[in-house]
């Protein structure tokens, strides 16, 4: 492992755009494992952009991250729900759909949940 390492999700290796448009995943390989920097886009959700791409009933990743920027509306599959915005650290087990609220991208950073996330199932 190098002792400093600098870079920048503008240089990511990998982006993965979501359906119709409504944002992208900018994905760093890492020697500690992937990091993503994720763009929801006003009227983003998880099952209607990303879930074509998962082929599963909810999102089975388990997310640990950071809110950058805009607000985003989290329901479990057991009905359990938060709002998540600025400034916040957030832990998502498997098992939810997610939205974006209001006309603002809602940015957020994940270093646990985003190595398979809207990656295609056949791929």
């Amino acid at each position: 492992m190098a002792g400093l390492v600098l870079r920048n999700f503008g240089k990511a290796d990998e982006v993965r755009p979501f359906e119709a448009g409504k944002g992208r995943l900018e994905l760093l390989t890492t020697d500690g494992g992937p990091v993503g920097r994720a763009v929801f886009e006003p009227g983003w959700r998880w099952s209607e952009h990303v879930k074509p791409l998962a082929g599963t009933d909810s999102c089975q990743s388990a997310h640990t991250g950071y809110v950058v920027s805009g607000r985003m509306k989290i329901v479990m599959d057991d009905g359990e729900e938060a709002e998540a915005g600025p400034g916040d650290f957030m832990q998502v087990a498997p098992g939810h759909d997610a939205w974006v609220l209001g006309d603002e991208p809602c940015v957020a950073v994940d270093w646990t949940g985003f190595g398979s996330y809207a990656k295609p199932a056949d791929g």
